[in-house]
């Protein structure tokens, strides 16, 4: 795939390249479209989060409650994961990632 540098000048509508925005749609959008798009933008990233928690413990092989062992952190928080009602953040999203790439070394360094 080749790579294409544009410069554009927000103040100069010409500056755009053709068919890149639909101007009509865009003044036609509506602060509440805006609201609504940023939900489901929310929703689907919070059920990403749950997939991948369940994708990491699952492929280690515990259960919820051993997996909350294992990493300890709560298992209401393991399932509030896993369920997309909360998503991991900060030093948990960190050790996730770490458990999905290098899972012996996590657990062992875990122990």
């Amino acid at each position: 795939m080749k790579t294409v540098k544009i410069s554009i000048d927000p103040e100069n509508p010409a500056s755009l390249p053709e068919g890149r925005v639909d101007f009509n749609r865009l003044d036609a959008t509506t602060e509440r479209d805006i609201a609504t798009q940023q939900h489901i933008d929310e929703t689907n990233a919070m059920l990403d989060a749950a997939k991948f928690a369940r994708r990491v413990r699952t492929r280690l092989g515990l259960s919820q409650a051993e997996f909350s062992q294992r990493i300890d952190v709560s298992l209401e928080t393991i399932r509030n994961w896993e369920q997309g009602k909360r998503c991991p953040t900060g030093a948990a999203k960190a050790l996730l990632k770490i458990l999905d790439k290098a899972p012996e070394a996590a657990l062992a360094a875990l122990e």
